[in-house]
């Protein structure tokens, strides 16, 4: 006889059965990362890199993470930080991601910083250098780099290397704010001379104004900041107004002599010393394990971009990993304080701040006849466990 005992126990049977197979089933279907990259417009060259340091990632470790397939859903927002905010919303909303991930410049990051919030997704900075990024989101982690982080060294370097007066040309926005006054206040810091402090658009910039203003106060040192992608423009612009033969010195963050452009500015950018993260040249094997890699898939060098990319799918990776899948803030937990080698060196997401500890190289550019005789930037100093001094108290 049934009893309305067992009817209820059947019930909760059932009912635990249909559960744990729509759990099944939720546990089966793919992870969803939205990749948010310019792949057309000025900043394609970002985008290019990103993509290409994302398959590879995917080629060497598989497309399966806690037994779920990965499905990667690139978007070209062509950084327009309005197409941005447009394309994460429908990937949260529509595609349902468990990450977003790409950012090439900084109005793009921020644009959707505050959707990452209040959705709970972790956003993935693989480019944008503005020290405040991660301060726009809890959800957001850097794999990329800071500008104030890249610029204190090349700043020390100057002052001890008889460069008493220098003059600043930064592109107009974020990242160039951080580049100026970081190697403004460090420099005067150690008794340098800022003799003036120029910026260009963000956008088609034209250089020769403010290269002429350059060479009328007669700097000991050009300090550069530019966007990766407007370095060979710079070059062919500072030789075509005869800087290169005029005694000033150029020193620059790595952007401006990006990997991806150096062989094509010549001879103009050898002797540039700079600062930075990443160059193909780094003498480890995991980095030359990286670029021989990159460069069978591609055809082409890969920049502190494709980095910044490679890295952030590492990070992804192993984040889903810890979390058999999960993702909000289970998934931004196991991001935080992970400690690896990357092909750049040593690195580790801050626990903290969410932004990347790294090394950053002092670097010339000289041809290499051992990788073929093309332009690279070679190494000669290092910075060890470098934190964003913007973010130091």
């Amino acid at each position: 006889m049934i009893t309305k005992r067992h009817v209820l126990q059947l019930a909760i049977a059932a009912l635990t059965t249909a559960c744990a197979v729509t759990a099944f089933a939720a546990d089966t279907s793919p992870i969803k990362i939205g990749l948010i990259l310019p792949m057309t417009g000025q900043s394609a060259s970002t985008g290019r890199q990103i993509d290409a340091a994302v398959k590879l990632w995917m080629a060497q470790n598989g497309n399966k993470v806690a037994g779920r397939s990965i499905e990667v859903i690139l978007k070209d927002d062509g950084a327009v930080p309005d197409a941005t905010k447009r394309i994460a919303q429908e990937l949260i909303v529509n595609d349902k991601v468990s990450v977003i991930a790409g950012f090439g410049i900084t109005p793009t990051a921020l644009a959707t910083a505050p959707l990452a919030t209040q959705s709970k997704t972790p956003l993935v900075v693989m480019a944008a250098a503005t020290s405040s990024i991660t301060e726009a989101s809890p959800y957001i982690i850097r794999t990329s780099f800071t500008l104030p982080q890249v610029t204190i060294g090349i700043a020390d370097w100057a002052a001890k290397n008889k460069i008493k007066k220098a003059v600043t040309l930064v592109a107009d926005y974020g990242p160039g704010f951080d580049a100026e006054k970081y190697f403004d206040s460090q420099f005067r810091l150690n008794g340098g001379q800022i003799l003036d402090k120029l910026r260009t658009p963000l956008r088609s910039p034209d250089f020769a104004p403010v290269l002429q203003k350059v060479l009328d106060a007669k700097p000991d040192a050009l300090f550069v900041f530019l966007p990766s992608g407007q370095g060979a423009a710079f070059m062919k612009q500072f030789a075509e107004r005869g800087l290169d033969k005029s005694g000033v010195k150029l020193i620059a963050t790595g952007d401006v002599t990006d990997d991806d452009q150096l062989n094509d500015m010549g001879d103009v950018a050898l002797g540039v010393v700079n600062s930075h993260h990443y160059s193909a040249a780094h003498p480890s094997a995991t980095n030359k394990k990286f670029v021989d890699a990159f460069q069978a898939a591609n055809k082409f060098r890969p920049n502190f971009m494709a980095v910044g990319g490679y890295d952030g799918m590492r990070v992804i990776y192993k984040a889903l990993e810890a979390t058999k899948g999960a993702g909000g803030d289970a998934l931004l937990a196991a991001m935080k304080g992970q400690i690896f080698e990357s092909p750049r060196g040593p690195v580790l997401i801050d626990g903290q701040t969410r932004d990347i500890v790294q090394d950053v190289y002092i670097r010339k550019v000289e041809r290499v006849p051992a990788m073929g005789n093309g332009l690279y930037n070679v190494e000669f100093d290092v910075i060890k466990g470098v934190k964003d001094p913007g973010k130091l108290k």
